[in-house]
């Protein structure tokens, strides 16, 4: 007996708009300070102005496809930005901001030590764990307090099971972070280290760059997600609105 599919129709990942945390990080970076001059919790980091258009214009995205093809389930985040970017969006697509769920596996990597500092910073403060990282790699590399890739691909694992459970036949939208939107490729594609550290090479997510995912039958008997599209920022682009993509670094001291 062939099974009921178990994954949603489409599944969207989007990064956050821009943070003040991106233009802050930006600043120190040129200024060549050991630490990013913002004082708040990564966690409590907001949108700068611009992230606020670019969502905006995400959400009318969204808001001129068909009804029977927008999305109906909204999960993110629970970080400011992340929460702020898909308020916009649903706002804009005329629906509840009730029905937003906040998930905390869906949050930023945990940066322990690293928190708030920059290359030069860590480099500086913790050099042993600087060269750590060199020679391990941030897929395995662990950060004293922190997290690796490895251990964000694990929470979301639990991520893929409740998308079956409960959201399989649902067009499913995810604000998230930069390395949650890779860590999805991942475990969806079913990657290597190899690949998916290749893909994080050719640069940095958008902020809200749109990844997208169809349900195809195939393999039998429940089918999978097969990529649309990875990274597409025209919904930012075509409003006339600057696409940005700086990296997903500590913003601010938890």
């Amino acid at each position: 007996m062939r099974e009921e599919q178990r994954w949603p129709h489409t599944l969207w990942i989007v990064r956050h708009g821009q943070s003040a945390g991106n233009v802050a990080r930006d600043a120190a970076q040129a200024a060549r300070a050991l630490s990013i001059d913002y004082d708040v919790r990564d966690a409590d980091v907001p949108l700068s102005s611009l992230g606020e258009h670019q969502a905006d214009a995400l959400g009318r995205w969204f808001a001129a496809m068909p009804g029977e093809v927008r999305p109906n389930v909204f999960l993110c985040s629970p970080y400011v930005r992340a929460r702020q970017t898909l308020e916009r969006v649903v706002a804009a697509m005329g629906c509840d901001l009730h029905a937003i769920v906040q998930d905390e596996r869906l949050r930023e990597r945990e940066f322990g030590v690293f928190d708030g500092l920059t290359r030069l910073g860590v480099e500086h403060r913790y050099p042993d764990q600087a060269r750590a990282l060199t020679t391990i790699g941030k897929f395995y590399h662990r950060p004293p307090g922190g997290e690796s890739w490895c251990d964000v691909i694990l929470r979301l694992r639990s991520v893929m099971d409740t998308l079956a459970l409960e959201y399989r036949h649902c067009r499913v939208l995810i604000v998230a972070h930069q390395v949650t939107v890779l860590c999805f490729r991942y475990l969806i594609e079913k990657m290597t280290e190899a690949r998916i550290l290749a893909i994080d090479r050719e640069g940095d997510v958008a902020n809200c760059g749109v990844t997208e995912y169809g349900f195809v039958p195939e393999p039998a008997p429940v089918g999978r997600l097969q990529l649309r599209r990875y990274n597409y920022s025209a919904p930012v682009a075509d409003a006339g609105e600057p696409v940005t993509a700086q990296a997903d670094v500590p913003a601010g001291r938890r």
